[in-house]
């Protein structure tokens, strides 16, 4: 097929919009979305930083990259690449090695904080000694902790994440589901500083993950491929698989499902708007709780090993 824009022969079919477009026409694409998208969720200032979480995977490597791109003309902010090594063996140490030389080559600073160091131990370690709890919830818990932790550390203005549109349909109806209007509330990207909480964007939050991996690939953007031995045990596999079924009937479903959750949000925040974080009795980080969930977790640990 040929390119709806020009006489080039398309690299993809944009099923949501009905347009097949060729590579660079793709690119201008994708890349105009997330600039939208950027200027949407933040105003950046002189001086400002954002660490980037970046794992290594084409997701959070491409944000990296986009990011590094778009500001490329704004010498006054600064970008820092913040992997949370979770001490996954043949998994993490891969990517990590991945992801440090490709960042040598874009020329964006690299820092590694270990989920060992911050709560005892490993998420391998882990998954041997509690077999009541999958090891996603540890995992999950102490990564969101520990980034907020590094960018506070670093004295970040925003938190970039990779998140992209099925990550961010699959988490809204994941929290529909629960009844967890709280949590719906709190999704990113925020509007509303917390203290000690660092604010969270996601410049990919409206790009299809098909689209993000094409674009990593046309961009010669260098990423790591493997999967988390862990991933098959998450209960997100679950609404990532009924989501794909509804946008494969129904295309432009992800969007929608977004769309209206944005517009439920300001009703969210508004119901929200006078609730009070604590701070943990155990680490100080702020809490909706008297100890924050990684501190439970940690608690929960010690006892297991204690029996």
């Amino acid at each position: 097929m040929k390119c709806s824009r020009c006489e080039r022969e398309a690299v993809i079919f944009i099923r949501y919009n009905g347009e097949h477009l060729c590579a660079e026409h793709f690119m201008e694409f994708l890349e105009r979305r997330v600039k939208h998208e950027l200027r949407r969720q933040v105003d950046l200032r002189p001086g400002d930083r954002i660490v980037v979480g970046a794992s290594g995977g084409k997701d959070s490597t491409t944000t990296v990259y986009l990011l590094k791109k778009i500001l490329s003309m704004r010498r006054d902010i600064e970008i820092i690449a913040v992997t949370i090594d979770e001490g996954i063996s043949g998994y993490r140490d891969r990517a990590i090695e991945v992801l440090r030389n490709y960042l040598k080559k874009i020329d964006v600073e690299h820092r590694i904080f270990r989920i060992k160091d911050s709560f005892g131990k490993t998420i391998d370690e882990i998954s041997s000694l509690d077999k009541s709890l999958i090891p996603c919830t540890y995992c999950g818990v102490f990564r969101r902790s520990l980034l907020n932790r590094a960018a506070r550390e670093l004295g970040a203005n925003y938190v970039a994440t990779g998140l992209n549109l099925d990550d961010t349909a699959q988490s809204i109806i994941m929290n529909f589901a629960r009844g967890d209007l709280d949590r719906l509330a709190r999704l990113g990207p925020h509007s509303i500083v917390k203290e000690d909480l660092i604010p969270r964007i996601q410049p990919l939050r409206m790009i299809p993950e098909k689209e993000v991996l094409l674009y990593a690939i046309l961009r010669g953007i260098e990423f790591y491929h493997g999967t988390c031995p862990y991933a098959d045990l998450a209960l997100r596999n679950q609404y990532r698989k009924a989501i794909d079924e509804w946008e494969a009937r129904s295309p432009g479903t992800r969007h929608s499902i977004v769309s209206v959750y944005d517009q439920l949000k300001p009703l969210l925040i508004e119901n929200y708007k006078n609730f009070k974080l604590n701070r943990c009795e155990i680490c100080g980080d702020p809490t909706p709780s008297k100890i924050c969930k990684a501190c439970e977790l940690k608690i929960r640990l010690d006892k297991i090993q204690n029996i």
